[in-house]
């Protein structure tokens, strides 16, 4: 990208403060920096933060940001506040369960391989969607196994092999969070657990879910904070790149 900017500059055909604004590597709104070249360093443009910010603020950001990229996510954006976005961008898309606003161009998603979202109880399904809809959003295939929680196992082992032959798991539980420890015990690749706020009083608003998953006896199980599905999504993607390349590599020796 340098080299093509610096070779139209010297054609002519780009000027030195046009150059400049593309190499920028931040927009500067006043309320806000959007950074631009998160996506060259991570591989993904920023994720908007929803709570806190006023409908207005929340446009200009994603205005930028889409200027510059092919997916825009907003997350924690309540139903009101989405509506008013969408009406000065209606190209946007709510999903209101998981309360995100996003964009993304025609979805390119992974060739190989899909993400388990697993979900133990309906009360827990915000948190799973959020986790979901991140993952699609950043280009990955989702498969949804919900209601599956461990005081009706045969649920669960009813969807065994589908969930086996998943690149990487995101498992979304409250109560006392034993679900991730089930799901690790019986696969081979890695489990994002993801406690919830769903329980009874001594479920401590989630904590009990956190803590049972952090001394979980069974390994692979990796933990995010309470709540937090996009956490859990967004690792998983991470994840699931990781093993696209890992197979493009393996069928290169092969053929």
């Amino acid at each position: 990208m340098l080299e093509e900017i610096l070779v139209q500059v010297q054609k002519g055909t780009l000027s030195v403060g046009e150059a400049k604004e593309q190499l920028a590597t931040f927009e500067n709104l006043g309320f806000a920096k959007v950074d631009h070249h998160r996506k060259k360093r991570q591989g993904f443009p920023e994720v908007v933060f929803g709570e806190g910010k006023t409908a207005e603020q929340i446009i200009s950001i994603i205005k930028a940001l889409r200027a510059k990229n092919n997916q825009v996510l907003v997350t924690r954006i309540s139903k009101e506040k989405a509506e008013f976005v969408q009406k000065a961008c209606p190209e946007f898309t709510f999903n209101d369960t998981a309360q995100i606003l996003f964009w993304k161009t025609e979805a390119e998603g992974n060739s190989h391989g899909y993400i388990a979202i697993i979900c133990a109880g309906t009360s827990d399904l915000k948190v799973a969607e959020e986790a979901a809809v991140t993952a699609e959003v950043l280009g990955s295939k989702v498969r949804r196994i919900y209601d599956v929680g461990v005081a009706g196992l045969h649920r669960l082992l009813n969807h065994l092999e589908e969930i086996q032959n998943a690149t990487v798991s995101v498992v979304v539980a409250g109560m006392e969070g034993a679900l991730p420890s089930v799901v690790g015990g019986l696969v081979s690749h890695p489990v994002i657990a993801v406690p919830t706020s769903v329980g009874y009083g001594a479920n401590f608003n989630g904590l009990s879910a956190l803590l049972t998953m952090l001394n979980s006896c069974a390994s692979g199980i990796s933990v995010v904070n309470i709540d937090n599905g996009f956490g859990g999504g967004y690792n998983a993607v991470l994840i699931h790149q990781l093993a696209q390349k890992g197979m493009g590599k393996n069928e290169d020796t092969l053929f």
